[in-house]
């Protein structure tokens, strides 16, 4: 398989100039560049610029796919929504990590997987995944989670991934609502291959999200008790640009720190118990889907033995006209009609058994392989069908 390699950036809160526009082309001169965006695609040789230094530089969010197996996910946000302290406990080497840039805090969240299956659509994920930003910069730390768990469930794709020394890591705190994921963390969670188990595992120990919602009337009386001096500069950086900024910033200080109860305790399970939790429901699971699959060919398999009794009356009713009904079949010289006739000869051979009118089933069976002795494919289905070791005892 040829090489491939995809890569995505996108500018949010605030366009690219033309001066900027032009560094970004100098990186690539095949790229889809427009001032909120930059696409291209590799089938060989690589893109010359640096992921890290774009994302310090100019864009919010950064998409990589390759077809060897790398998944990877920026993401740039104000430090004032949130800050490298609440990150870092969520940080995994090779899987996630954070630094700061100036004034913005930098993601990186990294999936691999070199034994896997090519995702199709991966390389079109950033548009559903990019919903996340808000929700981190709204205080919704579940994306971080998710990236941290993702990380280390990679163990059980590759058991080289980490050091043992790895499974007495203690989970981060874990954020309200990872039974109800929102849409954009859905699709964080399928792009970075979270294992479904593994998330249903953690979880178990994650409260209820709150449904709180921002009150309009209380949120016009905070920012009328904001200084004038300070709506002065907010709406200076407005005019200059920055209006999502300004928004994220004012949105989390009205909000405050998540309150009591958002998230558990930190300290909590090991990343052995949640890997060993996730290995015990996907095998309960499999031993149900397996429970349920042979209670449904036992009743389909009862359905077929009901099906053949009514048949095979019907036969014992009238076995001249099933035997008529062979020879037309055998007439017609086609392998499907032959394997229809042989059916209905170890049905007559069944009733004959039941009624004690084996020997004149013989009879009647020499009788056809000596008429249609010249057929082998037929002869070979008889055979087959075990009816000529009646014939010849």
């Amino acid at each position: 398989m040829s090489e491939y390699q995809y890569y995505e950036f996108l500018a949010v809160d605030r366009p690219l100039d033309a001066r900027q526009q032009a560094e970004v082309r100098a990186l690539s001169t095949r790229a889809r560049i427009t001032a909120t965006g930059f696409t291209n695609e590799y089938h060989w040789g690589a893109f010359r610029g640096d992921p890290r230094r774009m994302m310090e530089r100019y864009y919010d969010a950064h998409l990589y796919v390759a077809n060897w197996g790398t998944h990877r996910m920026m993401l740039r946000l104000p430090r004032a929504v949130l800050g490298l302290d609440a990150v870092e406990r969520y940080c995994v080497d090779g899987g996630v990590e954070a630094w700061v840039f100036g004034k913005h805090l930098i993601l990186d969240f990294t999936s691999e997987d070199e034994g896997g299956d090519w995702i199709d659509g991966a390389e079109d994920s950033l548009p559903a995944i990019i919903g996340v930003r808000a929700e981190l910069a709204a205080g919704d730390l579940r994306p971080l989670y998710l990236a941290w768990l993702s990380a280390f469930g990679a163990w059980e794709r590759d058991e080289d991934a980490f050091d043992y020394g790895f499974e007495d890591e203690l989970e981060p705190p874990v954020p309200a609502g990872l039974g109800s994921l929102s849409a954009p963390q859905r699709a964080l969670a399928d792009f970075l291959r979270l294992d479904a188990d593994l998330l249903a595992v953690a979880a178990e120990a994650s409260p209820p999200l709150a449904t709180d919602r921002d009150d309009p009337r209380e949120l016009a009386t905070w920012i009328e008790s904001l200084p004038v001096k300070e709506k002065d500069r907010l709406l200076a950086r407005v005019v200059r640009d920055e209006t999502a900024q300004v928004r994220m910033e004012l949105l989390r200080r009205f909000r405050g720190a998540p309150k009591a109860g958002a998230e558990s305790r930190d300290g909590g399970r090991t990343v052995a118990e949640l890997l060993d939790g996730a290995a015990e429901r996907r095998a309960e699971r499999e031993r149900q889907a397996k429970a349920r699959r042979a209670e449904e060919e036992a009743r389909r398999e009862r359905e077929r033995a009901a099906a053949r009794e009514e048949r095979l009356a019907a036969l014992a009713r009238d076995e001249d006209a099933a035997w008529e009904r062979v020879d037309k079949l055998i007439f017609t010289r086609k392998p499907g009609e032959y394997d229809a006739a042989v059916d209905l000869l170890v049905d007559l051979r069944t009733v004959a058994e039941r009624v004690a009118r084996l020997e004149e089933f013989t009879r009647r069976l020499t009788s056809l392989r000596r008429e249609h002795s010249r057929k082998p494919s037929l002869m070979e289905r008889l055979d087959r069908a075990g009816l000529v070791d009646r014939v010849r005892s």
